[in-house]
């Protein structure tokens, strides 16, 4: 309270009204001021809205391309406990093993995916396959591409916004230094004369 008291009511936009004791510095901050914000506005709003749009497109493209195929697991039985043997096998836990499948061209293709442990071989597995008939992940749902792409588009906005802030707060910083050489210089020209009596 009482550095409030000393330092006044706030008053907005000061360094726009006209007032005897503004000195050029106070303008010329105000208008690093105006121009870092609306450079953090005008960089990272379109830069953030860019790359959401980009990401929910890519990860749709891939939803509509992307096919599930049956594949068959190769290798004679995947190691770990069985799921008929009652073993315990902590929740989550797979398996590498080597599947077979057959491509959209009629080609054999083979691959290693994860699946439960414990299952033997011939046992079906689903797998999701590009157009070229090569091994992807399960692609997202449309919720999860929606999540994504916000979280995307958010974290490339502020980090754009990042860059006009940080040379905004540079400038300020060197503004704040020049003012304070300046009281400096004539606080050592007018200092002495205070002392003088008549």
């Amino acid at each position: 309270m009482p550095l409030k008291a000393f330092r006044g009511p706030k008053v907005w936009l000061w360094r726009w009204r006209r007032n005897p004791l503004k000195r050029r510095a106070d303008v010329l901050e105000a208008w690093v001021l105006l121009g870092t914000l609306l450079l953090i506005v005008l960089a990272g709003v379109p830069a953030g809205l860019a790359t959401a749009r980009s990401v929910e497109h890519g990860l749709a493209r891939e939803r509509a391309i992307w096919r599930p195929v049956v594949a068959r697991v190769v290798a004679a039985r995947v190691p770990g406990p069985s799921r008929r043997s009652g073993g315990h096998a902590s929740a989550g836990a797979r398996s590498w093993a080597e599947v077979r499948w057959t491509a959209a061209d009629g080609s054999a293709r083979t691959g290693q995916v994860k699946v439960e442990p414990g299952i033997g071989p011939g046992t079906p597995v689903t797998v999701w396959t590009d157009p070229r008939g090569h091994l992807v992940s399960r692609p997202t749902t449309a919720s999860e591409a929606a999540f994504r792409a916000t979280l995307t588009g958010l974290l490339v906005g502020v980090s754009t916004a990042a860059v006009p802030l940080a040379g905004g707060l540079a400038a300020r910083v060197r503004l704040a230094r020049r003012r304070l050489d300046a009281w400096d210089t004539e606080w050592a020209r007018l200092g002495p004369q205070w002392g003088r009596t008549v």
